[in-house]
C-alpha cells in the first residue's frame, strides 16, 4: 500500500517533456491515515451536479500511452470519456495530440506540467498548449527537496503567480494540484493555505485532488466554503476504509456531498484517476460509470 510519488511519478515527466529536473524517491504511506469522510454515502444524484462531461487522468494509463497514444485515446473516447487531462505527449507532436483528440471526439482542457517548464521557455510551452487547446496549465508536485522549508513553498507560489501571469496573456489558467503533504504543519503553518493565501486569486487556480485532501483529514467543502470559485478542476478517486486508492464507488469517499458544492468551488472539469491501478482499462470504466452516475 505504497505509492511512489517521487521517481516514478517525475521520472515520467523527465522522460515525457525532458526538465531537467533532479528526481528523489519519495514514498508515500497510504496507511498513515483513516479516511476524512466517515458520513455514509448519498444515494441518488446530488443536485445542481450532474456531470455531463466526465474526464481522465491520462496518468492512469501512461503505460498504454506509451504503447501507443492514438489507440488509447481512441479506447479511452470508446468508454464514454469526453475530456482528458495530459500528463506528457509520448513523443506526439501537439499536431499530432490535436488531431488524434479531434479524431476521437475528445477535447483536453489541461495539462500537468511541472511550472519550471513553463518559466524557462514560455513562448514554446504556451504555443503548444493552443494548439492543442489546453485551458488550463497546472503544477502536479513537488519534489521533496522543493518542499522542506516554507520559504520554498513561498517560492513556488512566486513562481506560480510569475506562470500564471504568462498563461494567462494567453487565456490559459496556472493551477496546482495537491497531494497530502502540503497539508502537513510546517514551521506553523499549512503550506496549502499560504499556496491560497499567497497565490494570486486571477493568476492562479487549483486543481484539488479528493483522495489526498481526505488522506490529510481536510475537508473539501471547508475550502470550498472558505475560497469560492478557485477549483474549477477536481480529482475523482475513492478511498477504501483502511485508506487504501480505489476506483470511483469502491470507496466512501462522499462525492456526491463535494459536487452538490460545484457552484460555489467552480467546478468545470472531473478527472477521474488512479495512480498505480491493477488494470487501467478496466479501472478507468469503473470510475467513469460510478462518475457518470452521480
Amino acid at each position: 500500500n505504497h505509492v511512489l510519488a517521487g521517481n516514478d511519478y517525475l521520472a515520467d515527466y523527465a522522460k515525457r517533456f525532458n526538465p531537467k529536473v533532479e528526481v528523489i524517491p519519495t514514498v508515500i504511506d497510504t496507511e498513515r491515515y483513516v479516511p476524512h469522510a466517515t458520513a455514509p454515502r448519498a444515494d441518488g444524484p446530488a443536485p445542481a451536479a450532474a456531470i455531463k462531461r466526465c474526464g481522465v487522468q491520462l496518468y492512469t494509463i501512461r503505460g498504454e500511452m506509451e504503447k501507443g497514444v492514438e489507440a488509447a485515446l481512441a479506447r479511452v473516447a470508446a468508454i464514454g470519456f469526453k475530456e482528458v487531462e495530459f500528463a506528457g505527449y509520448f513523443g506526439r507532436t501537439p499536431t499530432q495530440i490535436a488531431a488524434a483528440l479531434k479524431a476521437n471526439g475528445l477535447t483536453a482542457p489541461s495539462l500537468h506540467i511541472p511550472v519550471a517548464m513553463i518559466l524557462k521557455d514560455p513562448n514554446a510551452m504556451l504555443d503548444s498548449m493552443e494548439t492543442i487547446g489546453h485551458k488550463f496549465a497546472i503544477m502536479p508536485y513537488l519534489d521533496a527537496n522543493e518542499r522542506k522549508t516554507l520559504d520554498q513553498y513561498k517560492k513556488v507560489a512566486d513562481q506560480l503567480n510569475e506562470a500564471g501571469a504568462l498563461t494567462k496573456q494567453r487565456g490559459i489558467q496556472m493551477a496546482y494540484h495537491n497531494h497530502d503533504f502540503e497539508f502537513e504543519t510546517l514551521e506553523g503553518e499549512v503550506p496549502y493555505d499560504l499556496f491560497l493565501a499567497r497565490c494570486d486569486k486571477d493568476l492562479v487556480h487549483f486543481e484539488l485532488d479528493l483522495f489526498w485532501a481526505n488522506k490529510a483529514k481536510r475537508d473539501p467543502l471547508a475550502y470550498f466554503a472558505k475560497h469560492p470559485g478557485r477549483f474549477p478542476c477536481v480529482h475523482v478517486k475513492d478511498m477504501t476504509a483502511d485508506g487504501t486508492m480505489t476506483e470511483v464507488g469502491a470507496g466512501r469517499i462522499p462525492f456526491a456531498q463535494y459536487f452538490a458544492k460545484a457552484s460555489q468551488a467552480g467546478i468545470k472539469h472531473y478527472f477521474v484517476e488512479h495512480d498505480n491501478p491493477k488494470d487501467p482499462y478496466a479501472s478507468i470504466t469503473a470510475s467513469f460509470k460510478a462518475l457518470s452516475a452521480l
